[in-house]
């Protein structure tokens, strides 16, 4: 929370073969042309000639063939840059005791040819409101660091079966920032706070804010983040990684700790979209035909024909396709929404230029109903979250039901460390019933305003995608003062359970602003596939510097 045709996934995974074969990557330009050595951890991105920073699943995929690195390597070189250098940023909740023993399973497999698909080895770090067996899931609150859940995530039996190295759990903005009116994102009493990789006294947003520095600072190949409203695509636009918000459903929600069931979801971040878009295929439980899977409803997607075999499927070597030229003759709305700054609408300014450089068509639009979506939406989620909070504190150790939590963090002073309202909560309790036809009569039309945003929009201007800035430059972290994170460019999607992407746009001085992209209904697949196409040709991704403070940003 913040407060704030498979066939296209296809050609989003296109430039995988080239860049196996040694064709650069999108990033590699930016990496040369800011890499400092000087402001650099001391701990190497290298591992056996890969650059951690850069390298994509693919490129390790093809490492792994042929037997040039291991999974095992791989995750030794992820769990020493943790130690490293998750003490600058506090990403890093813990990590696996047995992800050296996956690590090695995944190379047994790789030396017998039974890969199960792009994933299988890669190491993968999971926000802590993602249920695992063998490890504490907390969501940031000392309430629940007792006894790990009983059983993993649907989604992380989802990473398991295809193969991915479980490499631990990331900090995150407690109680996915619904608990106080005025939070500091990525505090946690059980983390404290987690920093921005780029200046380290500004914060990473909230609430998968662990999940996007750890990618950020290169301590994982992909995260696991989760989002309300908000909360995956503004910490990856503030730590300059990529966040996919998946439709509503397309992830299964169950062993996650909620807000709320009508617009939570878990999504892939990672430094590129290639990356994301494998991991999204392995969280939603894509197959191909032989396998009897899908990517979104069955009835509506046809088979990616760029994935074949075993679970997921391998990546088809020497698949065609031109991501460069992926732009031309799309048309994309940009939602400018000055109310982030003068910096951030000239940096939009300038990435709209570039895009229509590329062939894209852009055009000014301004999605209706947002005034009326803010004033719906809090009302709604106070009694979701009191309804679908209670039923998973009900599945675990720890306090029963909200009421219980309240009276938990009233006697625990080290939850009030770095704010102490619980002001969320409270009006949660006193909120009305999803039963309550008045909560009803709200949550529907949220639904449908929500979805006549962006539908109308879209229509009205015959658009592939709306932009808008993801975020603005990240503010000064401050427990007194709280967060300053009025962002409404994540709300029409979140609500409507439209797919949302954040992918880097540039960067206000030293700090990451993304541009976020939003479609229709499960056209998640068109979106990863315009995302690719964007990303290549802003090539926006920069190495983070680690800097402990910068003056007031101006526009570079």
């Amino acid at each position: 929370m913040k407060k704030r045709s498979v066939r296209a996934l296809t050609t989003a995974l296109a430039v995988a073969p080239l860049l196996a074969a040694g064709v650069p990557g999108p990033f590699a330009q930016a990496v040369e042309a800011r890499t400092d050595s000087s402001s650099l951890p001391v701990e190497s991105t290298l591992v056996r000639g890969v650059d951690l920073d850069t390298v994509t699943i693919p490129e390790l995929q093809a490492h792994m063939k042929r037997g040039s690195l291991t999974s095992s390597e791989l995750t030794r070189a992820y769990l020493r840059r943790i130690k490293a250098v998750d003490p600058k940023i506090n990403a890093v909740l813990r990590t696996s005791p047995t992800a050296l023993s996956q690590a090695a399973a995944s190379d047994l497999r790789h030396r017998r040819g039974k890969v199960r698909g792009p994933l299988d080895g890669i190491p993968v770090l999971l926000k802590d409101n993602v249920n695992t067996r063998d490890m504490p899931t907390t969501a940031g609150s000392l309430a629940l660091a007792g006894s790990p859940p009983d059983t993993d995530a649907e989604l992380v039996g989802r990473l398991r079966a295809a193969g991915a190295v479980i490499l631990g759990k990331t900090n995150m903005s407690e109680w996915a920032n619904f608990r106080a009116a005025k939070p500091t994102s990525g505090w946690s009493a059980v983390g404290g706070q987690t920093h921005n990789p780029y200046v380290l006294d500004r914060n990473p947003c909230g609430s998968s804010s662990g999940s996007a520095a750890a990618i950020a600072a290169s301590l994982a190949q992909v995260a696991i983040g989760t989002e309300t409203d908000g909360s995956i695509v503004c910490p990856a636009g503030m730590n300059g990684v990529v966040g996919h918000k998946p439709s509503l459903g397309l992830v299964s929600q169950s062993g996650v700790v909620p807000i709320s069931a009508e617009q939570d979801t878990a999504g892939p971040m990672a430094r590129n979209v290639i990356d994301t878009a494998i991991t999204l295929a392995a969280l939603s439980g894509h197959k191909d035909e032989g396998s009897g899977g899908s990517f979104g409803p069955t009835e509506a997607v046809p088979r990616a024909d760029g994935l074949r075999g075993g679970l997921y499927g391998d990546l088809r070597s020497g698949l065609p396709g031109d991501l460069h030229g992926g732009l031309r003759g799309k048309r994309i709305g940009l939602w400018r929404l000055p109310s982030l700054g003068a910096d951030v609408d000239a940096l939009m300014t300038r990435t709209a230029a570039r895009l229509r450089a590329a062939g894209a068509q852009v055009v000014e639009v301004t999605p209706p109903y947002q005034d009326r979506l803010a004033e719906l939406e809090f009302p709604a989620l106070l009694s979701e979250f009191h309804r679908d909070l209670d039923a998973y504190l009900a599945s675990r150790e720890g306090p029963r039901d909200l009421a219980a939590l309240v009276e938990f963090n009233r006697s625990h002073p080290a939850e009030r460390t770095c704010f102490a309202g619980q002001e969320l909560f409270e009006q949660a309790l006193a909120a009305p019933s999803t039963t309550d036809p008045r909560y009803r009569a709200v949550r529907a039309e949220l639904k449908d305003l929500s979805r006549r945003s962006i539908d109308e929009t879209m229509a009205a201007h015959d658009l592939d995608a709306i932009a808008s800035p993801a975020n603005p430059p990240a503010w000064t972290t401050d427990c007194a003062r709280g967060d300053n994170d009025v962002i409404p460019s994540s709300t029409p999607a979140a609500v409507a359970g439209y797919p949302s992407l954040s992918v880097p746009a540039g960067f206000v001085g030293e700090l990451p602003v993304g541009l976020l992209l939003m479609a229709g209904d499960h056209q998640d697949a068109d979106l990863l596939s315009l995302g690719a196409a964007v990303e290549q040709r802003l090539k926006a991704w920069q190495a983070p510097r680690y800097l402990p403070t910068v003056g007031p940003p101006s526009a570079e």
